[in-house]
């Protein structure tokens, strides 16, 4: 049997290190390298384009990035790629206070993994995107703001490794790598 294609992955984030392991660990070998990148303002993918540019130079070679935004309805999509300065600032509670007063709580929850081949090479995008509602925090609070986002009935945090796994929009902008991989392969 044949070794598996190498990827390496720039994160310092061990909770988004293990899921795509989980998701990915058949079909490619993830290794982690942490790289501090200065996070830029602009859309999803422009941040996703820039953080993965700046990534590759620095190592010198192929890399993968991944960018979470969490998108309320009702604010037009804040605080989309903003949401890690958002829940360090305001808390899950404080992310629930400022819907407080709209009817709307849907949310879309957006995952841009970016592949760059090297210095010079232009990022493919890969996304997917899991609508849900915006809740009160249920769960263990281990992962980011995985308690206020509900699906089907359940918060993320709510949810086994495996049942996330399958539906989450990390999971479905894994698939879409996966894919493009797959196609390069044959």
């Amino acid at each position: 049997m044949a070794p598996l294609p190498v990827l390496n992955f720039i994160t310092g984030n061990k909770n988004k290190l293990a899921e795509v392991q989980a998701i990915l660990g058949n079909v490619i070998e993830i290794q982690n390298q942490e790289v501090d990148a200065p996070e830029i303002q602009g859309s999803i993918e422009e941040i996703a384009r820039e953080k993965c540019r700046r990534a590759a130079e620095v190592v010198n070679g192929p890399v993968l990035t991944e960018d979470t935004a969490l998108e309320f309805h009702t604010l037009k999509g804040l605080p989309g790629p903003y949401i890690k300065s958002f829940l360090e600032a305001l808390g899950l509670e404080g992310l629930n206070k400022v819907l407080d007063s709209f009817d709307d709580r849907t949310a879309e929850a957006v995952c841009t993994f970016a592949f760059c081949r090297g210095p010079g090479s232009e990022p493919i995008l890969f996304q997917g995107r899991t609508e849900g509602t915006i809740v009160r925090p249920r769960g263990p609070p281990n992962f980011g703001w995985d308690p206020i986002f509900e699906y089907q009935g359940k918060t993320y945090a709510e949810m086994n490794k495996e049942e996330k796994n399958q539906i989450s929009h990390r999971y479905k902008a894994l698939v879409k790598l996966q894919e493009w991989l797959a196609d390069r392969q044959s």
